[in-house]
């Protein structure tokens, strides 16, 4: 079969446990896997992506968006298809992906589809994970990561073909790895929000948690995915508040002084 003209492009810090997946369900039908580790990673992971017949390069952890853009900068192929460590390729997915170079190729510039996420023994369909839709392949030419360190995405030049099938991710093994994302996220939004001067507000926080949870459990029908869907909905306020609660604690006075011996 002859391969895409497409390079896979990772970024990777120590992922031998996971990555794997990721690797296999892209070798053999594109043209070349490339991906970027950090420069301390040790486990094995590039080893292990090496035996899957990447090619492997070492930098320094630049944040989400530019180690992105870097790995993308090392590509060789016109076209470049972004993976995460923990997302897999689903036969159905390869097969739109396959069909959009056989023509689509010449009128558009780049492609998405849904990312259906693995969560507490099951696939999330409804409510803010669903369909998180995500433009993943793009010309090398005609595409650039973008957007903010928490939240960055791909600025397209030109037209998007939209694919139906998901990409499969696996991002969240356990709840206990789930919730300490929330600190990492929040002080990123907390540097963006001084950067910008913004004063926090009660009322607009309370607003936007309830918003968050009626949002993705009854309006996005999160309901339907039983307790997970409960559980989503709940942490998404419950992450919404955390985070505008860490601009709230940098605006209130620090801890008094100890009294000394002296004093008492």
């Amino acid at each position: 079969m002859k391969k895409l003209p497409v390079s896979v492009c990772l970024i990777s810090g120590a992922e031998a446990h996971r990555i794997g997946r990721a690797l296999a369900s892209v070798e053999g039908w594109v043209a070349e896997i490339v991906v970027v580790l950090n420069e301390e990673v040790a486990d094995g992971t590039e080893e292990l992506c090496r035996q899957h017949g990447a090619i492997v390069h070492r930098h320094r952890w630049l944040g989400f968006r530019e180690q992105k853009n870097l790995v993308g900068d090392h590509a060789t192929q016109p076209w470049i298809l972004q993976l995460d460590a923990d997302e897999e390729v689903a036969p159905e997915l390869r097969a739109e992906l396959e069909a959009f170079f056989n023509g689509d190729q010449d009128r558009f510039t780049g492609a998405s589809f849904p990312r259906k996420v693995w969560f507490l023994g099951r696939w999330i369909t409804h409510g803010d994970w669903y369909p998180d839709r995500v433009l993943r392949l793009y010309r090398k030419d005609s595409g650039r990561w973008g957007g903010t360190e928490e939240h960055c995405y791909v600025e397209l030049k030109g037209a998007e073909k939209k694919l139906a099938a998901d990409l499969l991710h696996y991002s969240n093994p356990t709840i206990t790895g789930f919730l300490l994302k929330f600190p990492y996220f929040a002080d990123l939004y907390l540097k963006r929000q001084l950067a910008a001067g913004t004063k926090w507000s009660a009322p607009a926080v309370v607003v936007r948690s309830l918003w968050r949870f009626f949002r993705a459990y009854v309006f996005k029908l999160g309901f339907l995915d039983g307790y997970p869907g409960f559980f989503i909905a709940f942490s998404t306020a419950y992450s919404t508040l955390f985070r505008h609660t860490r601009l709230y604690e940098t605006q209130q006075p620090t801890l008094p002084p100890c009294p000394s011996r002296n004093s008492r």
